[in-house]
């Protein structure tokens, strides 16, 4: 069994956390949520998940409202983080939180379509969670859920230049931090933006970098079948998946 990173990733996550919460941002962000504060405990533990050299890291954009934002489990959909990796959801209320976004914790009943078309891709796939964490791990590029007055989720790259930027610099190095942590045979982005910003941020090391389509029911083609094209992608990565 390979090592576990754990205390070094805990260490990457609290620093990008205290560094992301002294920037600001301007309408048309009104809350910013950081689940790996409100809800560490349970990121914690999901972090201890984690595996040296394990055989691809999944990088995510960022926490949706109704996933990592409630569980503190990037793509965390309740159920699964609950049910299939056996965590407790421990998560407190944000300083300012959205009246249309209440975090919930263990009590949330909306779910993440995100989290449960990659998680149950997982589950599966896999005989249980100890199987698909020995080969693989999924973690965020950003760790932050913008949200708007609307209670529209805003993702990262649609902040304003210079707010992206802010934020781009610190997870960069973030990610790099992580992926020497984690020691991977390659990175596979969960959509186009977190591929990119791997390759920007990842360029000094030799790790292989490729991508998959996002599971979001925003995208009309993951809604015709997530799993099997992802998994066609992964082989074609030469990523061999059981059926």
């Amino acid at each position: 069994m390979s090592s576990t990173p754990a205390a070094s990733l805990r260490r990457i996550a609290k620093k990008l956390s205290r560094q992301l919460g002294e920037l600001s941002f301007a309408k048309p962000v009104t809350h910013v949520y950081d689940p790996t504060d409100y809800a560490w405990k349970t990121h914690s533990a999901y972090l201890g998940l984690a595996r040296r050299g394990i055989d691809a890291v999944f990088l995510g954009m960022n926490p949706g409202p109704f996933g990592m934002a409630q569980t503190g489990v990037p793509f965390g959909d309740p159920v699964f983080v609950r049910d299939w990796m056996g965590l407790r959801i421990v998560a407190s209320r944000p300083a300012d939180e959205h009246p249309k976004r209440p975090v919930l914790g263990d009590a949330s009943t909306r779910n993440e379509v995100s989290g449960q078309r990659l998680w149950g891709f997982a589950r599966e796939r896999f005989d249980d969670a100890p199987a698909f964490f020995e080969r693989f791990f999924v973690i965020n590029y950003c760790p932050l859920c913008f949200l708007e007055e609307s209670g529209r989720n805003r993702t990262p790259d649609k902040l304003p230049a210079t707010e992206r930027d802010a934020v781009e610099e610190l997870c960069d190095a973030a990610l790099l931090a992580m992926i020497r942590a984690l020691e991977p045979g390659r990175l596979i982005g969960v959509g186009a933006f977190a591929e990119q910003r791997a390759q920007r941020a990842l360029a000094s090391l030799d790790v292989p970098i490729g991508r998959v389509l996002h599971p979001s029911p925003a995208s009309p083609v993951a809604n015709r079948g997530w799993a099997p094209q992802a998994a066609k992608q992964l082989a074609e990565q030469g990523i061999e998946i059981p059926a």
